[in-house]
């Protein structure tokens, strides 16, 4: 008998967003470009670049609707963890094969949530030079859309993968146009998650050169070696078909 998934929490996440923007934005600013383009209801799929600190608790807090986002399991532990399940975040090994955390992700796309993934799987330059294919899988189990999302301000350029925004300056949301795929019954082959990964891939850079030109910001650069998460390689798509 299959397990059911872990039901993420809601009542922090969906009702103590206000509270959590008012916080926020006493230390920073918040801008959201295009929220419009999240669809307003259904399950939906926020795919986004990864390059800070608080990527993940602003993409929850500011995006148009309460955001449910893959997080690595190695932040659940201690009461930071405890903080995170009560925010509805989803933990995710990033070392193995995480059925569980996908059937949490399809459950809350099935009630018509919104699940949030960091395809580049890690804090880095924000570039999309590594891209895993956990998304466009998601994308063809449910047949959820994908919404883009450009996140920039939230590191500065040299700055630490644990850096949070500087006071008073402005971090970015950009939303890009949602992607729609069909639902794709079992078995899913690899080149189909590899064409729809790289199809994403593109979709999401292509926003970001938008959310760039829109702020006059430019993304902060890669951290240093040392500053690297372990990442596993497998499950990366090449930036075009043939790439090494």
């Amino acid at each position: 008998m299959t397990q059911a998934p872990a039901r993420p929490r809601r009542w922090l996440l969906h009702g103590g967003r206000p509270t959590s923007r008012f916080l926020i934005r006493r230390g920073f600013g918040v801008r959201v470009h295009h929220g419009e383009r999240v669809p307003p209801r259904g399950g939906v799929i926020l795919a986004a670049n990864h390059i800070g600190f608080a990527d993940g608790p602003l993409l929850a807090i500011f995006s148009p609707r309460p955001v449910h986002a893959l997080t690595k399991q190695e932040m659940f532990a201690g009461p930071l963890g405890a903080f995170l399940r009560t925010c509805g975040q989803v933990p995710l090994d990033r070392f193995h094969v995480d059925r569980g955390a996908v059937r949490t992700c399809v459950d809350v796309i099935e009630r018509g949530g919104a699940v949030g993934v960091f395809p580049e799987g890690r804090r880095g330059p924000g570039d999309l030079s590594r891209f895993h294919r956990g998304a466009a899988y998601l994308a063809l189990v449910s047949g959820a859309p994908v919404v883009p999302v450009a996140i920039l301000g939230t590191r500065e350029p040299g700055g630490s993968s644990r850096d949070l925004p500087r006071r008073g300056t402005t971090v970015h949301l950009h939303y890009g146009e949602p992607l729609r795929l069909q639902q794709q019954a079992w078995p899913r082959r690899r080149e189909q998650v590899e064409e729809v990964s790289l199809l994403l891939r593109r979709r999401m850079l292509d926003n970001l050169a938008a959310a760039t030109a829109t702020t006059g910001l430019e993304l902060p650069g890669p951290l240093p070696p040392d500053d690297l998460d372990d990442d596993p390689y497998t499950g990366l798509v090449p930036l075009e078909p043939g790439a090494p």
